[in-house]
């Protein structure tokens, strides 16, 4: 049996089940799908008032502009909800950032809006998994944390993003500037694995609009003086797809465009994502979609702009990182749980942190699985112990761990 301090000890007795099981039930009856505004407003006036538990201040932050192309090729802005922002001493020398998002993938028409119990420790519902799972975890083991008691050389900022599921795009430059400077970071996604298991490496991601410009005709009288922009985005979809490697995944997700049979078609947008595990490939994923573009426009006498930007920077595990991981299985040992972690296909903010070079474990929220359908599951055993393995880990972060 591990000897706790007394004051990881106090920590690791605060987290209470029911009061974790409460807000998550309240909070995934509110539906926060990232496009549904109000939705994202409720949510987020429920989190303030939940977190005004922390010393710290707690404010919401306009989302950043984002930019979209439409089905009709125009760039267009899309709305995005408020963030959760909570400083804890900001001043002091110690500081760590622990984030999470309080949207769903689940919009208000979809059918999966209510919970239901699969067993007495199963719960089914929207986002109780992921991630108001996470956040009633996260926001019981910082409490659990300050009643434990920490000096005034340790502190946090915490993180609450609206847009999370839809890239974070309104929310990257916030992330950057509240990791900047950080010791390191958690983040509050569902583990990668039911049993407890933490995602490792994760690839990068990025998504494309590419909008093809051709020449409009009629399809009986004059042809050939026309360029068919959807036979255009189609062979580019076809050579993407061919380049997949190793490392490197390719999705041709979807062709906007076109319209009556007997014209031929001006406009077409080819919508790709692209996932490469590295850095490295990465950049051979930039130059080789460049390269397509220009091949394509030229052969089919068309033009091509290209919008978007690998917006998820690939994650490795560095020894910064690694070093983090060891901290937080040891502190799973310490409280008899086996905790690993292994390389995840998914992406998260946990990417756009580790580009900031802040080392970050990012599954540090509930046990459960089926995220992004309508059996996702929470495994409700699973919150007092993650709560207490991120507040064992927040104590041994806020004096004796170093990168």
């Amino acid at each position: 049996m591990h000897s706790f301090t007394p004051a990881e000890q106090a920590a690791i007795n605060h987290p209470q089940h029911d009061a974790m099981l409460g807000q998550i039930l309240a909070w995934s009856a509110i539906n926060s799908g990232s496009r549904n505004l109000d939705g994202l407003a409720a949510m987020a006036r429920e989190l303030t008032a939940a977190f005004a538990v922390l010393p710290g201040d707690v404010r919401l932050v306009d989302a950043a502009p984002v930019e979209i192309v439409r089905a009709d090729g125009r760039i267009d802005n899309i709305a995005h909800g408020q963030h959760l922002v909570v400083q804890v001493r900001p001043s002091a020398a110690r500081r760590i950032l622990l984030t999470g998002h309080m949207d769903t993938v689940f919009e208000p028409l979809h059918p999966f809006q209510t919970c239901r119990w699969i067993d007495d420790d199963t719960l089914n519902g929207p986002g109780v998994a992921d991630m108001k799972g996470g956040i009633a975890v996260m926001l019981a083991a910082l409490q659990a944390v300050e009643a434990a008691g920490v000096g005034p050389e340790f502190g946090y900022d915490v993180l609450i993003n609206s847009d999370e599921e839809v890239g974070s795009l309104s929310s990257n430059r916030l992330i950057a500037d509240l990791a900047a400077g950080k010791l390191a970071a958690l983040t509050y996604e569902p583990s990668a694995l039911p049993d407890g298991t933490l995602a490792g490496a994760r690839p990068g991601s990025g998504n494309f609009a590419l909008s093809v410009r051709g020449r409009a005709a009629h399809a009986g009288r004059n042809p050939e003086d026309g360029r068919n922009a959807i036979v255009a985005a189609a062979d580019l979809a076809l050579r993407l797809k061919r380049a997949v490697r190793d490392g490197l995944a390719i999705n041709p997700a979807k062709i906007d465009g076109g319209g009556g049979n007997n014209v031929v078609p001006d406009l077409a947008i080819l919508r790709v994502n692209i996932r490469p595990r590295t850095p490295e490939l990465q950049g051979i994923a930039a130059a080789l979609l460049a390269d397509l573009i220009a091949v394509v426009a030229r052969e089919h006498d068309v033009s091509i702009d290209c919008h978007g930007s690998f917006a998820r920077p690939p994650k490795p595990i560095d020894a910064r990182a690694a070093k983090l991981f060891t901290l937080v299985e040891q502190a799973g040992a310490d409280l008899g749980l086996t905790i690993r972690h292994t390389d995840s296909g998914g992406v998260c903010d946990g990417n756009n942190i580790a580009a900031c070079g802040v080392p970050v474990v990012d599954t540090m929220g509930v046990r459960g699985g089926a995220i992004h359908s309508d059996q996702e599951y929470l495994l409700t055993q699973s919150l007092v112990e993650r709560a207490q393995l991120s507040a064992l880990t927040i104590l041994r972060l806020s004096h004796s761990f170093d990168v």
